[in-house]
């Protein structure tokens, strides 16, 4: 069973993120995301490349993933915003 670290690690791998957050119960996963690479990508996009880095973890370990995505330019989280948890 992943653990939420688990998770944050499989994305830094395969995404360069100037911030991440994930939370979850082993299962079901929360992660906010801050990324140059979604520069120029809708939502869909940024979701799609999320998973791309994740590849085949996301159908044997990770069974659910809600997913915040921003550019460092969007990130709320300048001002302290964080997921709740």
């Amino acid at each position: 069973m992943a653990t939420p670290e688990d998770v944050k690690n499989y994305i830094e791998r395969g995404l360069p993120c100037e911030h991440l957050e994930v939370i979850g119960d082993g299962q079901h996963f929360e992660a906010l995301i801050v990324s140059a690479e979604f520069q120029g990508k809708n939502r869909v996009q940024r979701h799609q490349r999320v998973y791309q880095a994740l590849g085949e973890r996301m159908r044997e370990e990770v069974h659910a993933l809600s997913m915040q995505t921003f550019t460092p330019e969007e990130w709320p989280g300048k001002s302290g915003e964080q997921l709740p948890g």
